[in-house]
């Protein structure tokens, strides 16, 4: 049997496109589930949310953590409002367990899938300015650099996750980050969440005022803050004898 020209190429696109399509196509039909049944508005409500927990008994901590993880790797409901519901419910030290087990487990599942499909997939969740923006991440492993983006208030971690599993960081390197990255803002989250369940609405209010701030801050030298982060990486790789655009 004659080969044709150009079909091993062919068969090699073909191959790289059929996971991502069928993740993709699984992922609307989800989509489409949850909103067909109202689970969409059902995360989306704090109160219906504290009910269900409550509802699960001693299952509680087992449906806390699951929707954490959801948050992360779907995001339909905001991360900050199920960081203060984890204080709210459980309080600061099982509040911040908590959430850390359900962020950490949400972050592996995202990193996980990106590398897993590759690129094809990762651009249909994360836009394109934005894998344009980290581009850089994905050619060195840049460990500190990264742990700084997951510190900064407001940055979208969750995009983060996908996008550095496209790159050369190693599954343990990666959840080790993203957990200590993660901490601080948990623990603020979770402490605003037992403030509320303490009824210390002057604290809360105070400690919200603080963290609105922040994220102001951020945002407003967030451009300026990246192209330091990306110098001080690129600086690095120099005194490695690497340049920016080699691989490590």
């Amino acid at each position: 049997m004659q080969r044709h020209p150009g079909a091993g190429p062919l068969q090699e696109k073909l191959k790289i496109l059929v996971k991502p399509l069928v993740f993709l196509f699984a992922f609307l039909a989800l989509s489409f589930s949850l909103y067909h049944l109202g689970l969409f508005h059902f995360f989306t409500n704090q109160h219906r949310l504290v009910a269900w927990i409550h509802s699960l008994g001693v299952w509680g901590f087992a449906g806390f953590i699951a929707l954490q993880v959801v948050q992360v790797v779907a995001a339909p409901i905001p991360g900050e409002a199920t960081g203060v519901l984890g204080g709210y419910l459980y309080g600061p030290v099982v509040g911040v367990a908590l959430s850390t087990i359900g962020l950490t487990l949400g972050s592996y599942v995202a990193f996980s899938i990106s590398r897993f499909f590759g690129r094809p997939l990762t651009e249909k969740f994360v836009d394109a300015k934005t894998m344009e923006r980290f581009d850089y991440l994905l050619h060195h492993k840049g460990a500190f650099l990264v742990f700084l983006l997951f510190l900064i208030p407001g940055f979208p971690k969750d995009y983060l996750c996908y996008i550095l599993g496209l790159g050369h960081l190693t599954t343990l390197e990666f959840l080790s980050i993203a957990t200590t990255g993660r901490l601080l803002g948990t623990m603020l989250l979770t402490l605003g969440g037992t403030f509320l369940r303490n009824h210390q609405y002057y604290r809360f209010f105070l400690l919200s005022g603080a963290a609105v701030v922040a994220v102001f801050v951020t945002i407003a030298y967030r451009d300026r803050l990246e192209r330091v982060f990306q110098r001080l990486h690129e600086r690095h790789l120099r005194k490695k004898g690497k340049g920016p655009g080699e691989p490590t």
